[in-house]
């Protein structure tokens, strides 16, 4: 097996089979760091760098948010972005058995199964943004459109002001 085949995640592998354009970004992380400083190491503006939140409804659905690493997600306003009375960000613990993913190393693509997901209307001002590539130390960089492409997204304001 190839050295680059054993560095593809399944989120590459995702896009790979759509042939959408992306660009897998790599740095050494041996653990989890804040989306700014993967900013940092990358060499690339904080605003667009996107990190990916799991949440859950009221109703006990799960979604997924995508906001600028430097920035807060505003539980309300995601809540009625999804329609729901409520949402709260799930425990760490409870990512991987829902996802398949570590914190720190969560893509929207490929999932364990397809959830609504919701990216900061911001994502539009950039040609480019940045999120996890499926593990750490791992990020996929590509248009906001082609994104779009590979998973549903509804675009919107999700951040507090």
């Amino acid at each position: 097996m190839s050295k680059e085949h054993d560095r593809k995640t399944n989120a590459m592998r995702v896009l790979d089979a759509a042939g959408t354009p992306y660009e897998a970004r790599f740095f050494d992380c041996p653990e989890a760091v804040s989306g700014v400083e993967v900013a940092r190491i990358l060499e690339l503006d904080p605003d667009t760098v996107f990190k990916t939140l799991v949440t859950r409804g009221k109703s006990g659905e799960h979604y997924v948010f995508m906001i600028p690493v430097a920035c807060e997600l505003d539980l309300k306003k995601a809540a009625a972005v999804v329609g729901e009375k409520a949402v709260a960000m799930i425990r760490s613990r409870e990512l991987l058995g829902l996802t398949g993913y570590v914190h720190g190393g969560c893509s929207p693509l490929a999932m364990l199964k397809p959830f609504p997901t919701a990216i900061d209307e911001t994502c539009r001002l950039h040609e480019r943004i940045a999120f996890s590539g499926g593990r750490i130390g791992c990020q996929i960089e590509m248009a906001p459109d082609d994104l779009a492409r590979a998973v549903p997204l509804a675009v919107a304001d999700l951040t507090v002001v």
